[in-house]
């Protein structure tokens, strides 16, 4: 079963790590400023890949991000690929406008 733990840092961007019976197998690097968590980099296993575990991940983030009340700046690719594409799931949490 795969576990997403949040790894925040003080200085410098911290992510949600993935594991699962291998040890960490993905990651989704990220750095909050003010109100804002901008996504960087998704990051899964190759063995791993097809698993559906870059979507944990983004669960795990989005999670996080209305519980914090925070707003979403998706520089990585795969996660402004998902807002795109369903973004009537995200519209409450995207930063359009610090995105540009």
């Amino acid at each position: 079963m795969a576990e997403v733990k949040i790894n925040i840092q003080e200085n410098g961007p911290g992510a949600f790590d993935l594991f699962d019976e291998d040890g960490k197998v993905g990651e989704m690097v990220f750095d909050i400023q003010g109100k804002d968590l901008t996504v960087y980099h998704t990051e899964v296993s190759p063995e791993k890949e097809g698993m559906g575990y870059a979507k944990l991940l983004l669960d795990a983030m989005v999670n996080y991000v209305r519980e914090n009340n925070l707003k979403v700046i998706p520089l990585c690719p795969y996660v402004h690929l998902q807002f795109r594409r369903h973004e009537e799931l995200y519209q409450d949490i995207w930063n359009k406008v610090k995105e540009e």
